[in-house]
């Protein structure tokens, strides 16, 4: 998907929200459990709920590989209901992936032309040449580990180095790698007051926001200082709106609270003429 192509979807549903699809069996409906594959069951509904409020989903792969080769099979067949169903969806595959060149074309290949995601996000302390072979890929996106909203983030993302902070540097050095222009960046809502920051550095970026909700993220405060004339953002909630019911009406509790968001959205790019 090209990044107009997602722009256009962020404009017609008036939405930039992402939902995270991290399943754990101990947390789904326990009605699922009796279903020959729980996890796709439980993505296929939310995503069913969801998905005229949503124009992404983000799967963490770290989710479905802890349940080894099945737990990869689940992940398979709800990437391939989604590109089928609803193709102007935005996928991501939260694999945080990032090696020396040849293992990172192998884990570009795995996401891209194996799974057919639309992005991966990847680290970037490898520098340029584990994080190349991933923006090779046409109309693919890559987002890169910026400024995440974990409490070690500190340990080392905001030292300062060279007389700028680390984070800045990577964003700075990211932008003279090939193909740049497919660069997306994670940056956590719980540091919303560095949005403003980082915007001077990628002013035309897409920003993919975990934070918000659960964690104690505000939209309103990240949209203040990071939302760009074509939106720059995805706004990304997992617990919030996946786990918002374990009954039966799981779904409906999970359209109920992505339509909150979708809603707070659509009034932030209308107050901003956008």
């Amino acid at each position: 998907m090209t990044t107009q192509a997602l722009i256009d979807q962020i404009r017609k549903k008036k939405s930039f929200l992402c939902v995270g699809l991290d399943v754990d069996l101990t947390k789904i409906p326990i009605h699922l459990l009796a279903t020959e594959d729980p996890i796709f069951e439980f993505n296929k509904a939310i995503i069913d709920a969801t998905h005229d409020v949503t124009v992404s989903y983000k799967p963490n792969t770290a989710f479905y590989e802890a349940y080894g080769i099945k737990g990869w099979q689940s992940l398979q067949k709800t990437i391939n209901y989604i590109n089928e169903n609803y193709p102007e969806i935005y996928t991501i595959a939260d694999a945080k992936r990032g090696d020396i060149g040849n293992t990172s074309s192998m884990y570009a290949k795995a996401f891209f032309e194996d799974l057919n995601f639309d992005s991966v996000t990847v680290a970037p302390y490898m520098g340029k040449d584990s994080v190349e072979p991933f923006l090779a890929f046409q109309n693919k996106h890559t987002i890169l580990l910026a400024l995440t909203s974990n409490e070690g983030a500190f340990d080392f993302q905001t030292l300062e180095t060279v007389g700028t902070d680390l984070y800045k540097k990577v964003l700075e050095i990211s932008k003279t790698w090939k193909n740049s222009e497919n660069l997306m960046y994670v940056v956590g809502a719980t540091k919303a007051e560095y949005f403003a920051e980082i915007r001077k550095i990628v002013p035309n970026s897409f920003l993919l926001v975990p934070g918000v909700g659960a964690q104690g993220g505000s939209l309103s405060d990240v949209c203040k200082y990071g939302l760009t004339k074509n939106i720059g953002l995805l706004i990304n909630s997992s617990r919030g709106i996946i786990y918002a019911s374990n009954g039966v009406d799981f779904a409906l509790k999970a359209r109920e609270e992505a339509l909150k968001m979708q809603t707070e959205m659509a009034s932030i790019l209308a107050d901003k003429n956008i």
